[in-house]
């Protein structure tokens, strides 16, 4: 075809400004008249719908779907990355390994930027410049907490009355150990009451009452189960920011250096705390359903620019940590 895209076209959108992130369940995903399609089914109709590969960052693939090899390699061509996950965009099943949770299929993989794995690398053997990266992405992650949480659209929200004065003294506590904070199971420890704290906070401010975080689901707290089904989305996103920048997911700087998809729960700590958990909270007290959840936070996604924010957070501290080294 004369006026087709060449893959270099396609990518002209940066992966942080693209505005599509689709989750698909119940349909075929395939090639028509040279555009990547999902089809559902409607009676004895086939319905097709458009995917605009250019502009799309992430296909989350649900219950019964199935792709085409043209499909795939025409969003691979794209860029996009594909992911197969359970109903409702989180897996059938509870888990704490990425790849186990989600299988995500990262195209071209082999032709990445190789600029911001080579300056993380330069530092990532050394355990104190490892423990330097895990802190900047710490104090990135207090930012976000203190900006959403007494920002403008959390103040619009009517069921959700934040003490700030608390929340202000426990971010200022967290942020002054960190600096007492020696190696990454202190800052884990650290990093366990700070959370716990902030549960209760969000618990209190939605009069959500008592809340334990549940470790294996959240069974039929509605709560829990908004944290289990946010957390995986801001992991897909996650995922999405080391695979532009070309990071793998085994380099982790606080989530062990062995774990499967560590890297990923790294970049996804960086804002699950500030736009998952209070809308949680928020979504459980007004009765809302998975999807209605699930829109809050790809809205909260959008307008916190995360991605950006993820990508930005990982090249700024690759390259810092990288000259530091040198």
């Amino acid at each position: 075809m004369a006026n087709s895209l060449t893959p270099s076209e396609l990518k002209t959108i940066l992966h942080s400004k693209r505005a599509n992130l689709y989750y698909l369940q119940y349909c075929r995903v395939l090639v028509n008249g040279g555009r990547v399609e999902y089809v559902t089914d409607e009676g004895k109709q086939s319905l097709y719908w458009n995917i605009p590969i250019a502009n799309t960052t992430v296909v989350m693939l649900g219950t019964g779907t199935s792709i085409t090899q043209a499909a795939m390699r025409e969003l691979a061509k794209a860029g996009v990355l594909v992911g197969f996950c359970g109903g409702g965009g989180t897996p059938l099943y509870a888990c704490n390994e990425v790849e186990v949770a989600v299988s995500w299929l990262t195209s071209q993989s082999e032709y990445r930027p190789t600029e911001y794995l080579q300056h993380w690398v330069s530092f990532w053997f050394d355990d104190v410049q490892r423990l330097a990266a895990a802190l900047a992405f710490q104090r990135v992650r207090i930012q976000q907490i203190q900006k959403h949480w007494l920002g403008p659209t959390m103040q619009r929200e009517t069921g959700f009355t934040i003490d700030e004065n608390r929340l202000l003294q426990l971010l200022s506590n967290y942020e002054k150990r960190l600096v007492d904070c020696r190696s990454s199971s202190d800052l884990l420890a650290q990093e366990a009451v700070m959370t716990k704290a902030l549960y209760k906070l969000a618990a209190n401010a939605s009069g959500y009452g008592e809340f334990t975080r549940a470790k294996r689901g959240g069974g039929v707290d509605v709560a829990n189960r908004f944290l289990d089904h946010g957390n995986y989305l801001a992991y897909g996103l996650a995922a999405v920011a080391t695979w532009v920048i070309g990071l793998p997911h085994g380099l982790a700087v606080l989530h062990g250096k062995t774990r499967r998809g560590g890297l990923v729960f790294d970049v996804a700590d960086l804002i699950k705390d500030a736009l998952i958990l209070p809308q949680a909270f928020i979504a459980a007290m007004n009765g809302e359903d998975e999807q209605e959840f699930r829109q809050r936070c790809l809205n909260g996604f959008q307008k916190a620019d995360a991605l950006d924010l993820m990508i930005e957070a990982l090249q700024n501290t690759a390259v810092q940590l990288s000259q530091v080294t040198q």
